[in-house]
């Protein structure tokens, strides 16, 4: 009879094939978290394209055409050396502080981490003891996270090991020196050594060496004026370091651990050129051949066209005058009769405010406006704003386009708020005019050509009149009537010697980009333009007719120096050359006597332009040019409804001013590559159309009455009104209607030296 008790061997069968199975399956368990492990780890690390290009932040620094750092753009405050440019005693230091055999192992050192290891299993504490080499710090700063953790202490570890083999030693402490942060915002050695010693970084001493190494542990713990003691401390602790490893002397230790740490003192650097820096950033982050490139990250180095001399003089100028003539609107204006205007504008600047636009609903919102409109210093501080005048002065090579100056507004140093060079468009008022001048010489007037000065009254297609008050009787030149701004014969020309649309093309072929209506009332300046744009314009003039595009920006380099943006130079043909040159002789009698003879009192050598004043002397323009710079100068109100209050808001008083305070400065300045020298086309520009015939004489000695000087407001089709508001000139000079400047005239009033044509000292 069979037994049905299991034999022995079939037990102990049946047990191994259940251990094998439970064998198998917890091998695979642990195989597949092995696996998920592996796959964290290694998902994480850089692939080899990252390890043999690594791209750490670069600030991008912006520079002058005559090589000052105007500013930068940063993410992290970065610039990038190389491994010649680092003291010996910064490397010594690091490496008996940071990592003592370094040049003997491969990335990690496997006696610190078997160390590191044992401490923290001691203290319960898995991650307290780093270990870190120097390459594994260097794979941490520009691969990895800050986090603490195992993980990310294995990817450390084995991104280090890639970045031996991929590097030598010396190129791994030249990328360490430079992204390693060093606290008060300095990354990398060489702004780490501008701002603690304003020093570069070769130049260091071995006790500074020592303090910039050990304040790597913890930049805020060893902040030198928040912990002088603990800061000393950890500079000798690095001292005694390289005294045991033998990079320096038991002396030297002695000698240098005694000595005090001096800070260079900090720097407020004034930004001279805050408007044009923002004005680059604005332009550049839309240029599509940057496409790719980050402003703040890629180290870029950006050289631009600005002069850091003459954007001085032209910060200078501004200052100087709007001191003054600040002091002399705030005395003439007052808000009694402007009740409803200081309301509208507080009403505005409320809603401005971070308390108004916080508002969860309507109620809340009226609220808030009712409780800031009613409070005495809340409407004193919109007052005070409201009044106050800006400026947007440009200055640009006429013959290259390149902007040299430029400033945005009431206060040079700042680059924050509009800038009123390429951020605004304003009526140009009678700066508009030299454009239909222009159009009307091409049409084959001349500058001695006689035309009515009397009122001017054109019918307009859909019948309604245009009315332009003139002189009761008489004629005037076209040089005369330019010289004095007499707005009726500007309406009278380009009604019947030209029309709108030539006067439209000219301008556009000159550089005008703003959108102009074609209409009769262009001719006073009736169409918004920013003074940037009609700056540009200005340089057909001296220029023979080529106008020249502004160019604010010369090339771009990248990190490794490689030329990535050359700036293309944008040139129109927009006039002939002979009639450039008769615009040049007759723009020359506006600051000879003219609307603009205020500049004479700073600058005296050849000049010309024209000055603007728009309705109710709103805005005062001034575009002037020597044979070499043209400049042009906006004077106003952020508000439109402020304006000056009389005379003194005339394009000649309250903008000429500026022109010629700066280039009195500028061609005093011997360093500045600009001579005194005559127009080049003004003998080409006169030949043929420059001499009075007979029948001319008498209209060029008439001088124009008061009526016709351009301080009356015409009515234009649309039912606005444009003024020309230049300043009172003297009556016509005698004899000499070119308006030559006097050569032996000095660059100031008191006219005590003579310069003979000479550039001045």
């Amino acid at each position: 009879m069979a037994s049905d008790t299991p034999t022995s061997s079939g037990i102990r069968g049946s047990y191994f094939r259940s251990a094998m199975g439970i064998t198998l399956v917890v091998g695979a368990f642990l195989l597949l978290v092995a696996g998920v492990f592996a796959v964290e780890i290694f998902s994480g690390l850089p692939d080899l394209e990252e390890l043999e290009n690594p791209r750490p932040d670069l600030s991008t620094r912006i520079y002058s055409a005559d090589g000052q750092q105007l500013d930068q753009f940063f993410v992290h405050n970065r610039t990038y050396i190389t491994f010649d440019s680092i003291p010996p005693n910064f490397i010594h230091a690091l490496i008996a502080t940071e990592d003592q055999k370094y040049y003997d192992h491969w990335g990690v050192n496997l006696e610190r981490i078997i160390k590191a290891m044992v401490k923290n299993i001691l203290s319960m504490n898995l991650t307290k003891e780093g270990a870190s080499t120097i390459t594994q710090q260097l794979a941490r700063n520009l691969y990895l996270s800050q986090e603490v953790s195992m993980t990310r202490k294995l990817r450390e570890q084995l991104t280090a090991v890639q970045i031996e083999r991929t590097y030598t030693k010396d190129e791994i402490l030249e990328m360490y020196a430079n992204t390693v942060y060093f606290g008060r915002g300095a990354y990398g050695l060489q702004v780490a050594a501008e701002i603690y010693f304003g020093k570069r970084p070769i130049d260091l001493s071995l006790d500074e060496c020592a303090y910039l190494v050990g304040v790597l542990k913890g930049p805020e713990n060893y902040d030198i004026e928040q912990h002088y003691d603990r800061a000393i401390e950890r500079r000798n602790t690095v001292l005694a370091l390289m005294q045991e490893v033998g990079y320096i002397t038991g002396s030297e230790y002695s000698k240098f651990s005694g000595i005090p740490i001096k800070l260079a003192k900090r720097k407020r650097v004034p930004n001279v050129a805050g408007h044009f820096v923002e004005a680059v950033r604005q332009i550049l982050s839309k240029e599509p051949k940057l496409e790719g490139y980050n402003l703040y990250r890629d180290g870029l180095v950006i050289y631009t066209t600005i002069d850091s001399r003459m954007q001085k003089y032209a910060n200078q100028a501004v200052r100087e005058h709007l001191e003054g003539f600040q002091r002399q609107f705030e005395g003439s204006w007052s808000w009694r009769g402007r009740e409803r205007l200081l309301r509208q504008i507080t009403e505005r600047a409320a809603r401005n405010t971070e308390e108004y636009k916080a508002a969860v609903n309507d109620e809340h919102r009226a609220k808030i406006l009712k409780a800031l409109t009613s409070r005495p210093d809340f409407i004193d501080s919109v007052k005070k704003e409201a009044i106050q005048i800006e400026t947007g002065f440009v200055v640009m090579e006429a013959k290259t386009g390149y902007v040299r100056a430029l400033v945005g507004g009431r206060d040079p140093s700042s680059g924050m708020g509009l800038n009123h060079v390429t951020q605004i468009r304003r009526q140009p008022g009678s700066s508009f005019k030299p454009f239909v001048y222009a159009s009307a010489l091409e049409e084959g007037m001349n500058p001695n050509s006689g035309i009515s000065a009397g009122t001017f009254v054109y019918r307009m297609p859909g019948g309604e009149t245009w009315q332009v008050l003139g002189n009761s009787g008489g004629a005037l030149t076209l040089r005369s009537a330019l010289k004095f701004s007499v707005n009726s014969v500007a309406a009278r020309l380009i009604c019947e010697r030209t029309t709108p649309a030539k006067v439209v093309r000219l301008a556009k072929n000159m550089g005008i980009k703003s959108p102009i209506p074609e209409l009769p009332s262009i001719a006073l300046g009736s169409a918004e333009v920013t003074p940037l744009e009609l700056t540009g314009a200005y340089t057909a003039f001296p220029n023979d007719g080529v106008a020249v595009e502004p160019i604010l920006v010369t090339k771009i380099e990248d990190r490794w120096g490689r030329v990535i943006y050359q700036a293309p130079r944008v040139l129109h043909e927009a006039l002939p050359a002979k009639i450039a040159g008769q615009m040049v002789s007759m723009m020359r009698g506006v600051v000879d006597g003219g609307t603009a003879s205020s500049i004479r009192q700073w600058f005296n050598y050849p000049a010309a332009g024209k000055t603007g004043t728009t309705n109710d002397f709103a805005d005062a323009w001034f575009v002037g040019y020597t044979p070499e710079l043209v400049a042009g100068v906006w004077i106003g109100f952020d508000d439109h409804r402020i304006k000056f209050t009389g005379w003194y808001g005339q394009g000649g008083k309250a903008a000429a001013p500026i022109w010629g305070r700066f280039m009195a400065m500028v061609y005093k300045d011997d360093r500045l590559p600009y001579d005194v020298r005559e127009f080049s086309g003004v003998a080409k520009g006169s030949a043929g159309g420059g001499t009075l015939t007979p029948g001319d004489a008498p209209i060029e000695n008439s001088a124009p009455p008061s009526d016709v000087l351009g301080t009356d407001a015409t009515e234009d089709p649309a039912g606005q009104t444009s003024t020309e508001g230049g300043d009172k000139p003297s009556a016509p000079p005698q004899g000499d209607p070119q308006g030559t400047v006097d050569k032996d005239k000095a660059l100031s009033p008191s006219n005590d030296k003579d310069f003979g044509g000479e550039k001045p000292k």
